[in-house]
């Protein structure tokens, strides 16, 4: 189904091709290292789960999703495009993370948000096991960003997100000398790369790839 249908069956459409609320199956994640071959790391590795927020919005031209930019007084990722979200606290659910964080970082309260469901895990290269959770957000709702965490809230197309063309492969030497390879795409003045990026393109393949009937 296009991204640009109607709102009420193209969100029917979405909750259906996501896993429920209690699904993890990190087994089947994407990862930071997907698109470098053998810079997987081959060592066990206990992840840290956290979770981020993918909020879809209405608007007159479609749905949009809420992404932030980092703060630049952050000690990683400083000044980055990410979606809301951060690690899990003890007991909680992911959704109950990515509620949390949505409402600590941007200020989103967690009623104005209904759950949809969840997208594939996604690995980073820091050692985290990040659950996208999907959520339809309502009219009504207010931001405020928080400047600890966050130096700008903005909105991105669906439809452009959910657009293969529209995804580059990028480039960059780590510090250690590898190269790494990683989804990147620019909208308007928004670059939107790595990990947040990842995700992203793997809630396409997940609603759009191929095999999706």
């Amino acid at each position: 189904m296009s991204p640009h249908a109607a709102p009420g069956e193209l969100r029917a459409w979405i909750e259906r091709h996501l896993d429920p609320l209690e699904h993890r199956d990190a087994a089947h994640a994407t990862s930071d290292f997907d698109l470098t071959p053998n810079a997987f790391p081959n060592e066990p590795v206990e992840l840290v789960p956290a979770a981020v927020l993918v909020g879809l919005i209405q608007r007159d031209h479609g749905f949009s999703v809420l992404l932030t930019r980092r703060s630049d007084t952050m000690r990683r990722h400083t000044g980055q495009v990410a979606l809301p979200g951060g690690r899990c606290d003890p007991g909680e659910t992911v959704w109950q993370t990515a509620l949390r964080e949505a409402h600590e970082e941007v200020g989103l309260h967690p009623d104005f948000v209904s759950l949809a469901g969840l997208s594939s895990p996604y690995r980073t290269g820091t050692g985290y096991l990040v659950t996208p959770v999907v959520g339809f957000v309502r009219e009504g709702f207010s931001l405020t960003a928080n400047p600890d965490e966050v130096a700008d809230i903005f909105e991105t197309p669906f439809g452009f997100l959910m657009d293969p063309v529209n995804y580059e492969e990028h480039e960059r030497e780590t510090p250690d000398g590898q190269k790494r390879r990683f989804y990147a795409m620019t909208h308007e003045d928004q670059y939107i790369w790595g990990a947040t990026a990842g995700m992203l393109r793997a809630l396409y393949d997940r609603l759009y790839g191929a095999a999706v009937a």
